[in-house]
């Protein structure tokens, strides 16, 4: 018996209705060579000036105690998101926010000098005779000018704060229309969070303490052993021979924590060792430079640097030690990307590479203790590990 026929819905022969306009899209309009040149030029002006700040920031917080774990944070980050992606470009974080802020305290500078020379003539006025005229005027003057500076400032901020808003003359009006329009503050309030927390300082200064506790384990016991040379040299060799070996590993066991945010991987000898496996030559390339980039700076621990100084000090360490930790995370890349081990004489051709500049590092850190203004703690100061600038006096 032939099976029923299926019904089958006849086609739709009135089509809907549509009430609307059909859109009509325009094609974009293809930009003016001269107008891309223009954007391109900007963007790499300010990038190259995002770096300036942002070198120079990192150095200002490596003077201080606790914002020396906020700079070694950024070290970390930027070697572990260069060993995750396997860019140099990746390490170079928050360039665009650090151009940001960088206008924005070079602009109140600019701003500030004609105030700073109007309070010297204020002051050499107040001094030759406090109570006539002209001192009087100098003090309304100035007190008139630091105001309008600081409502300017504050309409330049809530404008965006690029350069060009404190170039912009109606900052003062407008900062009136705000207030009375109302939700000033409230605005100025959510601007202030927001920026704050997108600076991610708390997650910095976690990742700075755990990276600067899993380097310490590992250099304490042998540093305390090269210590005590001086005294049963038995114990120096011993420490110096630990240290050596340390060495080796140690970078690279921080950016495997940095890459995985594991605090476990300070103790991942074996893996280190496999990644190692399969890019020797990298590892050897990016420890010679980690290793050398530190001995020079060794130098500037002979002589206590004032302490207005220390920041200057701080960029000096900085601009050596990013490229380390950057080529740490490029080398690390290249042996996680791999799948086998490389041919076993690249293997020992590392290893034997290796050999001299550890053995330089070791004698330069032994005889930091002898040169160093801090004796036996420099060797506590490992600045190629641990934080990027040592304290000012550990007392």
């Amino acid at each position: 018996m032939p099976a029923a026929a299926i019904p089958v819905a006849p086609p739709l022969l009135v089509e809907p209705e549509f009430d609307g306009e059909v859109p009509v899209v325009l094609p974009l309009s293809p930009k003016d060579p001269l107008q891309r040149l223009a954007e391109f030029v900007y963007s790499v002006a300010e990038w190259c000036f995002g770096v300036v700040a942002l070198f120079l920031g990192l150095s200002v917080l490596a003077a201080i105690p606790l914002g020396q774990f906020l700079s070694l944070g950024y070290l970390l980050e930027a070697s572990g998101r260069v060993a995750r992606t396997g860019r140099i470009r990746d390490g170079f974080l928050g360039v665009r926010t650090a151009a940001l802020f960088g206008g924005v305290v070079l602009a109140c500078w600019l701003m500030w000098l004609p105030l700073y020379f109007m309070s010297l003539q204020a002051e050499a006025a107040r001094i030759i005779d406090p109570n006539s005229t002209i001192a009087n005027a100098w003090e309304v003057t100035l007190t008139v000018f630091a105001t309008f500076f600081v409502l300017h400032v504050v309409g330049a901020l809530l404008w965006g704060g690029r350069l060009r808003h404190f170039m912009n003359p109606i900052n003062i009006p407008w900062l009136a229309y705000r207030a009375c329009c109302g939700g000033l503050c409230t605005e100025a309030r959510d601007r202030v969070w927001n920026t704050l927390v997108g600076l991610r300082l708390p997650y910095y200064f976690w990742l700075g303490v755990r990276g600067f506790a899993g380097a310490f384990m590992w250099l304490a016991f042998p540093l305390l052993l090269l210590g005590l040379g001086h005294r049963f040299w038995a114990l120096g060799l011993l420490g110096a021979f630990l240290f050596g070996i340390v060495v080796l590993y140690v970078p690279f066991m921080q950016v495997r924590f940095a890459r995985t945010h594991r605090f476990q991987a300070f103790f991942e000898v074996l893996a280190v060792r496999q990644v190692y496996r399969r890019a020797p030559l990298a590892f050897a390339f990016a420890l010679w430079v980690h290793l050398m980039f530190a001995m020079p700076l060794y130098l500037l621990k002979i002589e206590v640097i004032p302490r207005d100084l220390v920041f200057l000090e701080g960029l000096l360490f900085l601009l050596f030690i990013f490229p380390a930790r950057v080529l740490g995370g490029w080398a690390y890349s290249r042996g996680a990307r791999r799948r086998e081990p490389r041919f076993w004489l690249f293997r020992w051709m590392g290893r034997f590479a290796v050999i001299p500049v550890v053995v330089a590092y070791v004698f330069a850190v032994w005889i930091s203790q002898h040169l160093g203004w801090g004796g036996v703690s420099t060797l506590y100061e490992q600045h190629a590990f641990l934080l990027p600038v040592p304290f000012v006096a550990w007392n």
